[in-house]
């Protein structure tokens, strides 16, 4: 059930998507969603829909009274204003594509696949839709057994192929991260909460690399400088590694890049990666974590 719902969402932003500023007539919407879904869309429904759409996605599709054509309000839609949210959608999209062409379209897709998304992030999202609490047994890495949790979910984020709640964890008093596919078992409760009226999960990240929050409100970005080749560089500026990155020098065939974040295991992980494509500059506590873990990787091999 709560697929379904989220599929319907996700249907009715990307018709509204594809038919941009022209929009869509109530009866091409009609004619939409019985070609989709076999069934007729009740008015009542297209409402329950549009509000649920505005609510989740921060999406609002509006009525052109001078045309009596559907669309989204891109002056105050996400669409244009949060990569995190088209991404969101273009996710259940393919999803969805997939599943239904599943049988006409073997061995011509290929997609990295995101287990955590098909078992939760729906009953994730319809929690974060109606505000309403969770109960999950949850098994850190490292540990056999479950630890259950109270949460309340206010946001999911995506990295690394891995989905994430960001949560306000009741036991701990405080924000909580907790990976999808670490999760046992969960169950939607009765008991509701309020989302704190500036929340906002890109403030929240904003000075962080991957799904680390920082330690304590002491914990304050610094200024990461890397040195790149010029293949890298292309990559990377395709790719930001942060939304902070910056291109700020280029000397012969190497490129130096700045970004402003708080370092953590995630990053010095992720620049290990690069090999000797990529330097780290400063700061040197970063510096030496990197040399750090390469270090103790050469070692494995040449022991």
């Amino acid at each position: 059930m709560v697929t379904e719902l989220v599929d319907k969402y996700v249907f009715l932003v990307q018709s509204f998507v594809q038919a941009g500023e022209m929009g869509l007539s109530w009866p091409q919407i009609q004619s939409r969603w019985l070609s989709r879904y076999g069934e007729n869309y009740p008015r009542r429904s297209f409402v329950n829909h549009r509000e649920a759409v505005e609510e989740l996605f921060g999406i609002v599709i509006r009525c052109d009274r001078s045309t009596n054509r559907y669309l989204i309000d891109r002056s105050e839609s996400a669409v244009d204003r949060r990569e995190a949210v088209e991404y969101l959608i273009d996710t259940f999209t393919v999803n969805s594509l997939l599943t239904l062409g599943k049988e006409r379209l073997t061995g011509r897709v290929s997609v990295q696949e995101v287990p955590s998304g098909r078992k939760w992030l729906t009953t994730v999202m319809q929690a974060m839709l109606e505000n309403r609490c969770l109960r999950i047994s949850y098994r850190k890495y490292m540990s056999e057994e479950s630890e259950q949790r109270e949460i309340r979910p206010y946001a999911v984020k995506e990295f690394a192929r891995r989905w994430y709640i960001v949560a306000y964890s009741e036991q701990s008093g405080g924000y909580r991260v907790y990976a999808m596919d670490r999760i046992v078992e969960m169950e939607s409760l009765d008991r509701q909460f309020s989302l704190p009226p500036s929340f906002s999960v890109d403030v929240l990240f904003q000075d962080c690399y991957g799904i680390y929050l920082p330690d304590s409100k002491e914990q304050k970005p610094v200024l990461v400088k890397l040195r790149t080749t010029l293949r890298e560089a292309a990559y990377l500026q395709d790719l930001p590694l942060h939304p902070s990155q910056m291109l700020v020098e280029r000397e012969g065939d190497k490129c130096i890049f700045a970004l402003r974040l708080i370092p953590n295991p995630n990053l010095v992980m992720d620049l290990c990666r690069y090999g000797n494509s990529l330097e780290v500059l400063e700061p040197e506590s970063l510096r030496e974590s990197v040399r750090q873990a390469l270090k103790k990787a050469i070692e494995i091999y040449e022991n």
